[in-house]
């Protein structure tokens, strides 16, 4: 870990926060997910160094070691797909392929609809690249207490996290998106009420990968997060008739994987629907995957973005 270097790009008026390994022309853009941050392509990172590839991970503004912004809950998604375009042309890279986990997916269908002529190919991991009529779709028919529908209440996450300190909230949520179950409350329960204090961590996931992630949400708290991707779902479209994605692409799904029922989105994977939105997309399903794939099995991961990288890209 310790050969991976550390940056802050000033961008936009804020310092981001760039984790960076390996040389070359070669670049993946890693982007992630919540509740995570660089981190969280840790492994990812080492292994495409290692075979002669430029990894590069940001914390999103508001995440991590990255400025927050001045006002949180003004952000939106194309505030960061514009810090990203920021960041690479400060690292002076035309051209990447990006690799996302969960609503990073939707950064990577912004990123690659807007500025098509810098990327080379796209991967996501845990989510599967929707458009956004299709996005608001994956939500209908959950109850209430659906963790989402919570996380978009103003003022209702914030009460429940702020029971509990920064690494609390990380470990709950990471116990409960590791799970094959979507998170849904009660009607007088909150989503924190989900997981007992007792229960164990996922066994991929160490203490000291907890305190890590603990320690750079007490810094950066949980008002951006919430914002993106949560309270930001419904922004504006993009108004791009006839929305494609053109470049090659791979989708890494884990069977286990409590995404998957949400409302349509296994018969949009499994009917080949998302390749009206992706066509030239290769599915690959991981037994017994969680949502964190990455991390769960990243020797299994690392090998299949390898392969894609070298068979689809720069071959």
């Amino acid at each position: 870990m310790d050969q991976i270097q550390h940056k802050h790009i000033q961008v936009r008026g804020l310092n981001l926060h760039v984790a960076e390994i390996g040389t070359g022309a070669k670049v993946v853009l890693f982007l992630h997910g919540f509740p995570e941050i660089w981190y969280s392509w840790r492994h990812q990172m080492i292994a495409l160094a290692n075979a002669g590839f430029r990894a590069i991970a940001p914390d999103y503004r508001g995440y991590g070691l990255s400025d927050s912004p001045p006002e949180p809950e003004k952000t939106t998604f194309r505030d960061i797909v514009s810090d990203l375009v920021g960041i690479l042309d400060s690292l002076e890279i035309t051209k990447v392929v990006l690799v996302a986990k969960d609503f990073g997916g939707r950064l990577v269908s912004m990123f690659t609809l807007l500025h098509p002529e810098r990327v080379l190919g796209i991967a996501t991991i845990g989510a599967p690249l929707l458009y956004q009529g299709r996005l608001s779709q994956s939500s209908k028919n959950l109850p209430e207490g659906f963790y989402i529908h919570r996380f978009r209440e103003p003022g209702r996450a914030e009460a429940d996290f702020g029971r509990f300190d920064a690494k609390t909230v990380v470990r709950n949520v990471y116990i409960l998106f590791s799970r094959s179950e979507i998170p849904i409350a009660a009607e007088n329960q909150e989503i924190m009420d989900l997981v007992e204090p007792s229960s164990p961590l996922p066994p991929w996931f160490t203490e000291e990968d907890l305190a890590t992630y603990g320690a750079l949400y007490e810094k950066s708290g949980f008002q951006t997060a919430l914002k993106v991707p949560y309270r930001s779902l419904n922004e504006e479209d993009l108004s791009i008739t006839d929305p494609k994605i053109k470049v090659p692409a791979l989708l890494i799904m884990g069977t286990k994987d409590y995404v998957l029922k949400f409302t349509g989105i296994e018969d949009y994977i499994s009917s080949g629907k998302v390749k009206d939105f992706v066509p030239d997309l290769d599915i690959i399903y991981l037994p017994e995957g969680s949502h964190f794939a990455q991390e769960q099995s990243p020797d299994e991961v690392n090998q299949l973005i390898l392969n894609f990288l070298n068979s689809r890209i720069w071959s």
